[in-house]
């Protein structure tokens, strides 16, 4: 191999240099798929800090766990995949994440949008109303209950009758809706 040429490996090859740890492999393997694993990190929501913290986690366990790997029972993507998948369903799931990952407040929201619209733009004139009477009816009661009526989330959802947990995704997907009806 001349310098600067950069390795090829078949995946038989791939899976065995692995093995052994060795660091061109791992950089091969980086190189090669990460774009694909950012892409199912991406499809999970995360921020691009967090998307990248967990494309790090993914590369660590892919680090400590090459050993379980099995051709038998499917090819390398097909294990990097549900490595990824699982690591971003523990990180969700994590309680760091989720006290993180708390819920923005609609006037942030709306002033994040309306600096876009310039300074003489106000909620009054953007009319808040009509857009969170354009989302979909579970996220529209969600908003009327927090931010017209003042209701906790644990108000929320046993007005509702739906788990907490519900209340909170809806509310958070409502203000991903509702900035997108903004931007």
């Amino acid at each position: 191999m001349q310098l600067n040429e950069e390795p090829f490996y078949t995946e038989e090859d791939l899976i065995g240099a692995l093995k052994v740890r060795d660091n061109n492999a791992y950089q091969y393997l980086y190189l090669k798929y990460r774009e694909a694993l950012y892409t199912i990190i991406h499809q999970f929501g995360f921020e691009i800090n967090e998307a990248e913290d967990v494309l790090q986690e993914v590369f660590i366990a892919v680090w400590k766990n090459i050993d379980k790997y099995d051709n038998k029972k499917g090819r390398l993507y097909t294990w990097l995949h549900t490595i990824t998948r699982n690591t971003c369903i523990n990180t969700t799931r994590s309680k760091n994440y989720k006290v993180h990952s708390k819920n923005e407040s609609l006037v942030n929201v709306v002033y994040s949008s309306t600096e876009s619209f310039g300074a003489e733009q106000n909620i009054s004139l953007i009319g808040l109303r009509k857009q969170v009477h354009l989302l979909k009816e579970d996220h529209k009661h969600i908003i009327e209950l927090f931010y017209y009526k003042g209701f906790t989330q644990e108000e929320a959802a046993k007005t509702l009758g739906i788990p907490i947990g519900t209340v909170k995704t809806r509310l958070r997907n409502a203000l991903i809706e509702l900035r997108k009806h903004f931007a």
